[in-house]
């Protein structure tokens, strides 16, 4: 294993460099000029120059985009153009609210998604299995800012019980967790649902049975357990679908995390900001696959990583 570990370490670096390459071209293939936005509206040309020589706007895209890698390779992210800091230290002091808000919204998803999928495979055709593939569809087809919204104006607005903003307290991330939450359960319930329904069919399941093992073992101990590998993968991808999907629900929920980090970046501008930020979140996702691909040996012997 620790073989396939170093083998899938090192198949990141390539991953990550296409990923610093594409950021880099497309945030200066978009119209702006954060040396204007520095100087402000009513600067001299002269003014923006200076500037613009001063962030090192006015060289080549390439000897731009090499002195980038050489900073990576020193563990330096740049210094954000908003606020003269190290990109680094404004994404660590996010961190935490986005990790947190990731990790509770997996919670929910899990919770909704699996039990979603289980009480509609083991009923399939019924109205429960409708009323389940219903609300998957719904979840699945409602944008995550929308849902966000609505939660605001009922639970914030009308029964003012759920602060509509900030990230203070715990309160503060169920809202926000919901909207991110249930759309990512949906997604799960459909696979989760399909999954059971091919395992559950099999003689080892047949045979359980038939040797009068309760029902509500039959599906949690053979049935669940043979149906995780894929219900793992799509949780893996969840979780980088949901650190993607915290950019808007930050901003909708007014929380200071990466996310809205990055928003306001892209506002601004701010070249090693953005970069920095999407490369961060890049390698957080890669370690997730990782770590998702090294859980499959353990709901699964006959996996092997020779």
């Amino acid at each position: 294993m620790l073989s396939y570990i170093i083998k899938r370490v090192l198949q990141m670096i390539p991953t990550l460099i296409g990923v610093s390459i594409a950021t880099f071209i497309l945030i200066h293939s978009v119209p702006g000029d954060p040396a204007r936005m520095i100087a402000g509206n009513e600067a001299s040309e002269e003014e923006v120059a200076l500037v613009r020589d001063r962030l090192g706007l006015n060289e080549p895209l390439h000897v731009q985009y090499g002195e980038y890698v050489m900073g990576l390779a020193k563990g330096d992210l740049g210094t954000s153009l908003r606020s003269d800091r190290p990109v680094l230290d404004e994404i660590i002091s996010r961190f935490p609210t986005t990790i947190l808000l990731t990790f509770i919204s997996v919670i929910i998803m899990i919770i909704v998604g699996l039990l979603a999928g289980i009480l509609s495979a083991t009923k399939p055709n019924s109205k429960r299995d409708n009323a389940t593939m219903m609300f998957s569809l719904f979840g699945i087809s409602m944008p995550i800012f929308w849902l966000g919204l609505m939660l605001i104006l009922i639970f914030s607005y009308y029964l003012q019980v759920l602060p509509s903003g900030g990230n203070d307290s715990f309160k503060y991330f169920i809202l926000p967790a919901v909207a991110l939450g249930l759309s990512s359960s949906a997604i799960l319930a459909r696979l989760s649902r399909s999954s059971i329904l091919e395992v559950i069919h099999q003689d080892f399941v047949r045979t359980a049975r038939a040797k009068g093992v309760k029902e509500k073992w039959v599906i949690y101990k053979h049935t669940l357990k043979n149906a995780l590998i894929p219900i793992i993968t799509i949780v893996g991808l969840e979780f980088g679908h949901l650190l993607g999907g915290a950019v808007l629900t930050e901003t909708v929920f007014s929380m200071n995390g990466i996310g809205r980090f990055i928003i306001q970046s892209i506002q601004f501008r701010d070249y090693p900001a953005i970069q920095g930020s999407i490369l961060f979140v890049a390698t957080i996702f890669v370690i997730v696959n990782l770590i998702v691909d090294l859980c499959y040996s353990l709901v699964d012997p006959r996996v092997r990583y020779d």
